[in-house]
Formats: C-alpha cells, structure tokens, sequence
C-alpha cells in the first residue's frame, strides 16, 4: 500500500495531464461562423391631428391646427438561418470542453463526489474495502472543492454533486463511517481520528478509522463531508436513521436538577462494583475517546453532570436528570454512600457499633449534610433524613406529621391487683446533628430507631413498672410514675446516641368496672360537698341575722364594751397597785429583817468581848445599869399603890393618884408607867457556846 504522501503526488500529475489534454482538444477545434447581414429599412410614419374650432358663448371662435412630424426609424430584421451558426458555435465550446477536457466546476456550497469507472490497469479495489485512494475504479476518498476541475471525463469519472452540511446552532450530527478498520469486540463506537471533523476522508481511513457507528460528532457548523463514506445523522433526518429530533440536540440540565450518566461504550465494570469511576480529563463526558483512554467503565457513573448545556454524543451516554437532594430546615441528611475508596473506619475504638468513614469512601460518611441542595447521584448514594428538632412520638390512636409513630398504639398493661388496662404515652426525644451518622450507622434508619429500639424499651418499661403498682396507684400518682418513667428512659436511650427530653402519661383506661366503683364514690364524695355547702350556706344566713341582730343594738353594747372594758383596766391598775405595794412592804421588811441581824450580830460580839473581860455576871449587872440610864427607867415609881390585910384603899389611891398627876403634868408629858415585869428574851447561843442574857426594862415614853 503505498504511502499518503505518494498518494498526493499522483494526484497532482492526474490532474496536469488532464488539464493539459483538455487545452489541446480546445485549440483543435474548428468552425464556420455565418454572418448575418442586416438591411436597414425606412418606414414613413404621418399623423396629423387636425384642431377643431370650438365655439364658446360670447367668445369669438378661433381655429387652432396643430401638426406633428414624421418620425421615420429604422429596424434591423434577422434572419432564422442565421442563428443556426450562433447555435452550433455555441454548443462546440460548451460542449467539447465538457466533454473532451473534462471540466466539472462545483459550487461554493456544493461537494464534488468522485466515481472512477475504470482504470487503464485495470486493478480495483482490495476485499472489504468501498473507498478508493490510490486511484482504484469505483468512490474516490479525495472530493472537489468549489471551482473549475479539469480532466473528469465523462467516460471515465462521474461527479456526483452534494449539498455541503450544515448543523443548525443547539444540534449536533453523528457519523456513521461506510468504510474502514472493524470496532474491536469490546466496543460499539468507532475511535475518534483526527481528520478535520471527518472532512479528510483519506485521513480518517490511512489513520484507522473504523467504520460504523462513530465516537466523534459534529457541532454546529458547515461541514464538507464525502457523503459516499460518511452517512450524516442531523435532526432534519433522525426518524429515518431510528432517532428522535431531541437525541441530537445539545443536552441541557436543568438549574435545580442534576445529570445521572451511564455510558454505553467502554470497559466493564469491576466486580463488586456498582458503578465506575470517575475518570478525569473528558470535559463532561463530551470527549468519549479520553473517556475510553483512561480505562473509563460502561454502565452507570460515579460522576454527575451539574446544570447547564453539554455536547453529547446519544450513542455513547444516556443521561437522566433527578431533582438535587434537598435536605430541608430542622434536618440534616446522613450519607449511604455504596461507591467510592475502601472503607477506612474513623468512628473510634469507643464506638463498637458501625463503621463510620470520610467523604469519598464506601460506608457511613461521619460528617452529615446541613440543609440545604445538594447534588448528589442518588444512584449510588442513599440519603437518610435525620430530624434534629425534638420528635414527639405517640403510644396513642393519632399520629404526628413524621409518621415514625404510626404503627405505634396505646401500651396494654396489667397491673399488682389483676387488672388490665390500657396506657397512652407520649415520648419526647432528640438526635444532635454529629450523632446522627452514629445513630444511622447503628440502626440503619430513623424508622428503625422507633420500631426496633423505642418501642420495645418503652413499652416493657411500662410493663414491668405497672406489675409493682395497682390502678388506682397509676390514677392517684401517675406524676411520680411519669418521672420513674422518664428518668429511666433517658438512661436507656443514652447508650443508643439519642436524647431523651420527657416522658409523659397521657390517658389511663382502666377497667369500666373498676371505674363505676370510683365514679359512685365521687358522686358521693361531690354529694357530700353540696351538703356541706347547703350547710354553710345556712351558717352564713345565721351568721347574718345574729350581725343584723347586733348592728340594731350596736350603740348600748359599744357602751357596754367601753364600761366592761375600763372596769378592767382599774381593776388591772388596783392590781398593779397592790402588787407593788406589797413588793415594797416585802423590800423593807427584807431590808428591817437584815439591819436587825446585823445589828444583833454587833451587839453580840460587844457582850461576848464584855463578858470575857468583866465576867458573866459582872457583865451582866453593867450592862443592866447601862439600860437603866439609857432609857431613864426609874426604880422608883411615880405613884405607889400598895395594900396589906385584905384592904382596898390601895386601888383607889392609885387611881386617884393618876388622876392628880395628869391634871399636874405638863404639856407633852408621858402619863406614869405602871411598873410591871416584862419578858426575858433569850437570844440564840453564841459559836462560843455562851448564852447572852437579855433583859428589857420598861422605858419612859
């Protein structure tokens, strides 16, 4: 086969000698030409116009004539045989270079397709091939440009004229090669050649090119394409090739929507894996060959096309969009991801009940998805909604908008004394934002939170405590119930990554025979109340005639009060009185009592001191004439009554003698003292063991 640089060489010498042959068979021809003689002929012309008098009412008439001259001219006349030469002349020079010189000329938005009929050699084209390039009889890869081709006799080439192509602005074209090197196996598109967009057919099929189906395309634009080896598919004529018009129109994602690819053309996908990798350098899955060269797989992709417009060829990619993951307020989102690196586990050794692995890897992800959109491929990718606001779930017949409670009902328990009854609960919990991917990787799901975890650690709670207590105890304490209850929930559900905020009790149903028996004791207790109410009622009314009663004599009783009441206070004041006088007698007599003893004490001593000096009897008769001069006791008396032998005189002097001494006394004098014994008082022995005599003598008052 011989190279494309000879190829070219031999083109240009097909051409020189075709030109030059073509010029050779021009200069040869000869011709007559006629004359045409053309006689001139003089045609007179006259036309007079003659006036007419018009006569108009008290206008003098007047004549006017007007004349025109003769227009002579002069007309060339033809004759029919003469053009017979014109003719023939004019078919020699159009027709024997067409067909002596060859001549084909193309337009400026034409393609020349060439056909070779035969060849001197007579050698033809190999097996399997249908494009000729060195010259072989039959479609030619080379085509004409727009202008004059010399040399393409009609006998031996055949010149096919085609429309240039031209791919409107938002469609492309696919290229379906008639000739060239087979698609290995393992592929169903045609490699991408670099040929000028597939107008070098000569390059396409020296470089290996491939025929069918082609990896390459064609923007918008205007092609020339050899039309012999390559079919184009545009919009105009998709129905005909088994398209739709939109398959060859550029593919545009939406704004808020992502691309999800799977790829038609390359090599398997590994085992274990669901998609392939993402491969770098192909624009988007716009450059199919780089695609294939970095070992990109078929079936569906990792990587996603984000919003805007691609060009892409339908028979390599399909493309389906999916709205962007939204993660809304109140929420975060935990992601599956089933692609991507080996799973590194990054939860920590305290964490023993899942694998949680960084953004990129198989597994858990342990940083979840704040609200908002995301694009995301959720073929690959699984989003678990994680609400971060509290949750209230419901043991009940209604359910809340989540609906992570509704398969949940009311709890049937029984309780201490043998009766079943059934129990309405209210949980209230909380999953942080960083413990959602731990709770997602330990249950799976929020659902199975609810279904797996709460429900049964609830309700056997409420199972178990109800056995301890009697109805009636749940009836009359369920406060202290609901906070046993909550704070062992909120233990339990620790351990699992979950915040539980209450535990309430909602209705109790206990059984309606049980209940008749405590309705009948309210009726009487609510019985009894009314009674005791009636009664107070008719207290009050007492109450209020008794204060009508009294308002009528209020005036006499505030008297009465008021004299009741200062009557008191002088008897407190008497009392007063009394009492601090007899506190003063009591204070003097104290104080007489003690000035005595002590002045019984001095004296004392003086006597002891006195007797030990003088003697006791010695002591004695001093002391006595002592006392005797003190108090002016005289020994012998004012008036001396006496008597003797029964006589009675005595008495009467005495008597009268009384009676003269206050007639004589001065003023302020004392009467006579009649001279009497008095008592011998005897003091208390002495520590000495003496005992004081004391005799006390009348004194002269």
């Amino acid at each position: 086969m011989r190279t494309f640089s000879s190829s070219v060489g031999k083109r240009k010498q097909n051409k020189l000698a075709r030109f030059a042959t073509s010029l050779i068979a021009t200069l040869a021809l000869t011709g007559a030409v006629n004359s045409a003689n053309a006689t001139t002929v003089k045609t007179p012309a006259a036309k007079e116009i003659n006036s007419a008098s018009i006569q108009l009412s008290q206008i003098q008439p007047s004549t006017t004539k007007l004349s025109t001259n003769t227009i002579q001219y002069q007309a060339m006349q033809l004759s029919p045989w003469g053009l017979i030469p014109v003719v023939v002349v004019g078919g020699l020079v159009i027709f024997v270079p067409l067909f002596f010189g060859g001549l084909v000329v193309i337009g400026e938005r034409e393609v020349g397709i060439v056909v070779r009929k035969f060849t001197l050699s007579g050698r033809g084209l190999s097996a399997g091939r249908l494009i000729a390039l060195n010259g072989e009889a039959g479609l030619q890869a080379d085509t004409l440009a727009p202008g004059w081709h010399w040399g393409y006799w009609p006998w031996q080439y055949s010149v096919r004229k085609e429309s240039v192509v031209v791919v409107p602005q938002g469609e492309i074209a696919l290229i379906v090669a008639a000739d060239g090197a087979s698609i290995p196996p393992e592929r169903i598109l045609g490699k991408i050649i670099d040929c000028d967009n597939f107008q070098d057919a000569r390059k396409f099929l020296t470089q290996g090119g491939e025929k069918g189906r082609q990896m390459g395309f064609l923007t918008a634009g205007t092609y020339r394409i050899n039309t012999a080896l390559f079919k184009v598919i545009v919009a105009a004529n998709a129905s005909a090739h088994g398209m739709s018009p939109e398959q060859l129109r550029v593919y545009s994602v939406a704004s808020d929507k992502v691309g999800i690819v799977t790829t038609l053309d390359g090599l398997p996908i590994t085992g274990g894996e669901i998609a392939g990798p993402v491969i770098e350098g192909h624009d988007n899955f716009q450059n199919g060959q780089r695609f294939l060269d970095g070992r990109g797989r078929r079936g569906l992709q990792e990587q996603i096309l984000l919003s805007g417009s691609w060009n892409l060829n339908p028979w390599f990619v399909n493309v389906e969009q999916v709205p962007m993951t939204e993660i809304p307020i109140g929420y975060v989102g935990v992601v599956i991801s089933f692609v991507g690196k080996a799973q590194e586990d990054v939860s920590g050794a305290a964490f023993t009940h899942g694998n949680l692995v960084n953004a990129g890897h198989k597994g858990v992800w342990i940083e979840p998805l704040y609200p908002g959109k995301h694009p995301l491929n959720t073929r690959v990718m699984k989003i678990e909604l994680v609400p971060t606001i509290n949750i209230v779930l419901n043991w009940a017949d209604w359910t809340e908008r989540h609906k992570y409670d509704a398969e949940l009902e009311a709890l049937t328990v029984r309780s201490k004394d043998g009766f079943a009854f059934d129990l309405e609960v209210s949980q209230i919990i909380h999953v942080g934002a960083l413990d959602a991917p731990k709770v997602i990787s330990r249950v799976g799901s929020m659902q199975n939170l609810v279904d797996n975890v709460l429900e049964p650690s609830i309700g056997n709670y409420f199972r178990n405590s109800a056995q301890d207590y009697t109805v009636l105890d749940f009836l009359n304490a369920r406060s202290e119930r609901q906070t046993e209850a909550s704070e062992y929930i909120k233990a339990a559900l620790r351990a699992y990554d979950v915040q539980a905020i209450d535990t309430l009790i909602g209705d109790i149903q206990p059984p309606a025979s049980l209940m008749q028996t405590q309705t009948d004791r309210k009726i009487a207790e609510e019985q009894r109340k009314t009674y005791e109410v009636q009664q107070m009622a008719q207290t009050q009314r007492q109450q209020l005639v008794r204060e009508t009663a009294l308002a009528d004599i209020q005036q006499e009783m505030v008297k009465s009060e008021q004299s009741v009441h200062i009557a008191d206070l002088k008897a407190q004041a008497q009392i007063k009185q009394a009492s601090g006088e007899a506190e003063g007698t009591k204070l003097r007599a104290i104080a007489e009592a003690e000035g005595i003893r002590a002045t019984g004490n001095a004296k004392a001593e003086t006597y002891r001191a006195g007797v030990e000096a003088l003697g006791a009897s010695g002591y004695t008769a001093m002391q006595i004439m002592q006392i005797i001069g003190d108090r002016n006791v005289r020994l012998i008396p004012d008036v001396l009554v006496g008597g003797s032998n029964g006589s009675t005189n005595g008495l009467v002097d005495g008597l009268l003698s009384m009676i003269l001494w206050n007639q004589t006394a001065k003023p302020g004098e004392a009467p006579p003292t009649p001279l009497y014994p008095q008592p011998i008082k005897t003091p208390p022995a002495q520590p000495n063991g003496n005992t004081p005599l004391v005799v006390e003598f009348p004194t002269d008052k």
